[in-house]
């Protein structure tokens, strides 16, 4: 006969588990996460599992199986790796007429622990007769399937409310949080970004509303109080906005005045951070921000305006002395301003610089040169935005990586 599927609502109830090896380890913290009250019995366990009982989010009784240990239980699971401590375990339970789990033999077991997986508030269980590969790979595909959007997931009775700004990451979609992606798939209306992950939009079902919000340096723009006035329009409205940013929304991408926009009309907002690209570009190019030894600190600048420039808030002096990895946001077209200033204030002119773009896009491309080169570099090699520009020595980190790739396989 089939298994009846029940969702147990395990908070500040009991559950006894009976051994403390792998199996325990995969279950325990899913019961936590369940709020259950676990109570852990078994000689020895493994060490994350000592790890969650000397932090006191779980009881271990240093010891075997006692009888009476079932008692006051809400649930059982018996996962030793010896069958007569599972079958004494599970006798006990069933007499007082308390579920119990057998991890051994699935026939024995009067209940059968699931093949789960969480998408959102979405909870995703898989019984297959005892074929827990078969069952992991349904549960999987479900999972997946939910977290990209590719199932329907936009006409729940829970959508969510207001505006999501969420961050889309560098470029690849790839790179996209799973929350962010589940959003997504729930919009109404998506306001984009020119950097945003473009390839998402493909995704999305027929009938949500794609509104281009880019801003094309010394191109046709859409103003930022234009966006917020699309936001706040649309979910008043009652549809679901997104708000598609790319890298991180709270990064210069002007998502805190979005945020403030839609608090002030009594618009609920929902932050969900990406990968910025300051990080994650130079780490698609091979470089580490920081290296031991190397640099102990890095700067995350926007250089929209120049050193000198009434508007700029740069303390580019303070740069100039140090000796920190600096990212440079939005600085393709002022190299040549930048790259003097760092080096008056003290950079050398031998410093290496790194300028990748389209970074971890298809077309991603990279050049190397030094502080006193780098704006004629850019300017031979046609350098256009989006780029981003990397000082320090860490670019010579990512040389050496290459270097050693390089000779790998070589004869000696």
């Amino acid at each position: 006969m089939p298994p009846y599927l029940l969702g147990l609502r395990l908070g500040g109830r009991r559950v006894l588990v009976v051994g403390g090896g792998r199996v325990a380890q995969r279950r325990v913290p899913a019961l936590l996460d369940a709020g259950a009250d676990v109570v852990l019995v078994s000689p020895d366990v493994t060490p994350s599992l000592q790890g969650l009982a000397e932090r006191g989010k779980i009881t271990w009784q240093r010891r075997g199986f006692r009888s009476g240990d079932c008692a006051g239980a809400w649930l059982v699971q018996a996962v030793t790796d010896d069958a007569k401590v599972n079958a004494d375990v599970v006798a006990e339970a069933e007499d007082a007429r308390i579920w119990a789990v057998r991890a051994d033999d699935a026939e024995s077991s009067p209940a059968w622990t699931p093949a789960s997986g969480r998408a959102g508030d979405a909870t995703v269980g898989v019984l297959l007769g005892g074929d827990p590969r078969r069952a992991a790979g349904i549960r999987d595909a479900v999972v997946d399937g939910l977290r990209a959007g590719a199932l329907e997931a936009r006409h729940s009775r829970r959508k969510p409310a207001g505006v999501a700004l969420v961050g889309g990451g560098p470029g690849d979609p790839g790179l996209i949080t799973v929350r962010g992606r589940q959003l997504l798939a729930m919009a109404d209306v998506v306001v984009t970004d020119r950097l945003a992950p473009g390839g998402l939009l493909d995704e999305l079902a027929p009938d949500v509303e794609v509104i281009d919000a880019a801003k094309i340096p010394y191109g046709r723009t859409v103003t930022q109080d234009r966006i917020n006035e699309y936001l706040v329009e649309h979910a008043k409205q009652g549809r679901f906005v997104v708000r598609l940013k790319g890298g991180d929304p709270f990064v210069f991408g002007r998502g805190g005045e979005e945020a403030l926009h839609c608090a002030r009309h009594g618009v609920p907002v929902t932050v969900v951070p990406g990968i910025t690209s300051a990080v994650a570009v130079p780490s698609a190019a091979g470089i580490p921000v920081t290296h031991r030894g190397v640099a102990q600190e890095f700067h995350v600048v926007s250089a929209h305006v120049p050193p000198g420039h009434p508007d700029s808030a740069v303390d580019w002096a303070a740069l100039g002395r140090g000796s920190g990895t600096i990212v440079l946001l939005m600085a393709v077209e002022r190299m040549s301003l930048i790259a003097p200033a760092l080096m008056r204030y003290g950079r050398s002119s031998d410093t290496p610089v790194a300028v990748i773009q389209d970074g971890t896009l298809p077309g991603q491309r990279s050049l190397t040169a030094t502080l006193g080169t780098v704006a004629d570099a850019m300017a031979a090699g046609d350098i256009r935005p989006p780029a981003i520009v990397v000082v320090g020595d860490v670019v010579n980190v990512a040389r050496e990586i290459d270097m050693i790739r390089a000779d790998m396989g070589r004869d000696p």
